[in-house]
């Protein structure tokens, strides 16, 4: 964890902020949604109480906790952690000749703990929950957030209900289990687990807190570290595009939020980069919301995709999803399965990288952003990949046998011939 590194505040947290109404609510305690009007909130800071330096954030530990000034956590002694943040931002070189660009960056965050980016906003709910004195957890899931919130429950002693479709990862489901979190397997789609969180944070309002995305204000707060670091790890400069998978869209909004708040600092400067939502064309509200002109999304009826993270037919945060690509000149675009599931194995084959079915559906966007001319041969790019590509061995199945399109089997004896 990291060490403070001058005299000024831990934390410069102040209040939270409603993005639709504007209310102003106390963040001593716990607060859920807007009472007012149902919206999330949005922790803000006294950034001019910063009296740190990005020199001295780079003296400190490689965590997201390097940078607590700008994040809720009151002391160290709050926090909750597993060793998370600080990601690669891997250059693509072949990859971005492939693409017809000049260069190309991956945000890896297969490598965080319990192997996917969701473990940044666990880190922070559930130590800034564990701060205030939440008692028990509820969420529902797509598979990774329940995974990345069972750890760090277990890890801050607090319970943990996770409702999850029956389709998620089989992974991740053992995941929750081996962290002790109580999972309910639901048939149907992540807004059916939800329906069942709320029933039971209903039914015994003491014992469980919803934590759902976007319910609670800090999940949003560990994934803009995703900003911070992208432009620490650029030299505090912005790239011109960041493109991410989007579903909840919470890491979209958080490096929206990071880097205004850098802006502010003075810490970075020039335009933001502009914001690519991306999403699969079997479940695309907010493309579809975002080419209708429209500020919110409608429901996506039969939602169904491999990249089984982005199914949310319909999103609590949409309006600031939409709102963060057009204020940024950014765009959504949605791509087919097929097409996301063959970049995943022409990423694998260029770079060696294997990518998560999210993360692989930004390539696929920027391919085509590219044929378009909407990105330019000059922008420097950079891709979420969001989740380890381990955790989805369906996306890339290898049959055994002797039929065309699999593996053969080799004797276990003599030598190998190779054609």
């Amino acid at each position: 964890m990291s060490e403070t590194t001058t005299t000024g505040p831990w934390s410069t947290l102040s209040h939270l902020e409603c993005p639709r109404c504007g209310d102003h609510l106390d963040a001593s305690v716990h607060q859920g949604l807007c009472p007012r009007d149902g919206s999330p909130l949005l922790a803000r800071y006294d950034l001019g109480a910063v009296t740190v330096t990005p020199d001295d954030v780079a003296r400190r530990a490689p965590d997201l906790w390097r940078y607590h000034e700008l994040l809720p956590v009151q002391g160290p002694e709050g926090v909750v952690t597993l060793g998370e943040g600080m990601t690669p931002l891997l250059p693509m070189p072949r990859l971005a000749a492939d693409l017809g660009l000049g260069r190309l960056l991956v945000k890896d965050e297969g490598l965080l703990p319990t192997g996917s980016f969701k473990a940044r906003g666990a880190a922070m709910g559930v130590s800034r929950a564990k701060e205030l004195g939440v008692r028990g957890l509820a969420m529902p899931t797509n598979g990774n957030a329940g995974a990345a919130w069972a750890a760090y429950a277990a890890r801050a002693g607090l319970p943990l209900l996770v409702a999850m479709p029956v389709g998620a990862p089989a992974i991740t489901r053992a995941e929750v289990v081996a962290a002790g979190g109580q999972l309910h397997l639901v048939n149907g789609l992540i807004s059916d687990a939800g329906r069942l969180v709320a029933a039971a944070v209903a039914d015994d309002p003491d014992r469980w807190t919803d934590v759902a995305t976007l319910k609670e204000p800090y999940r949003i707060e560990g994934k803009k570290t995703m900003g911070f670091e992208i432009a620490e790890q650029l030299g505090w400069r912005m790239p011109d595009v960041v493109v991410y998978p989007t579903g909840g869209g919470v890491g979209l909004i958080g490096i929206w939020k990071a880097l205004q708040e850098l802006l502010e600092l003075g810490w970075v400067t020039g335009p933001l980069p502009r914001l690519v939502a991306v999403q699969a064309t079997g479940c695309a509200p907010i493309v579809r919301a975002f080419e209708e002109g429209a500020e919110v999304s409608e429901p996506w009826a039969d939602a169904s995709t491999v990249a089984f993270g982005i199914t949310v037919p319909k999103a609590l945060g949409d309006f600031l999803v939409l709102r963060a690509v057009r204020e940024t000149g950014g765009t959504a675009v949605a791509v087919d399965d097929d097409e996301l599931l063959a970049e995943l194995q022409h990423v694998g084959s260029l770079e060696g990288l294997v990518l998560c079915p999210e993360g692989a559906a930004t390539v696929s966007a920027v391919r085509r952003l590219r044929a378009s001319g909407w990105i330019g041969a000059d922008d420097e790019v950079v891709c979420l990949n969001t989740g380890a590509g381990i955790i989805y061995p369906e996306a890339l199945p290898v049959a055994v046998g002797d039929g065309e399109g699999e593996v053969p089997v080799v004797a276990k004896e003599g030598p190998l011939t190779v054609r």
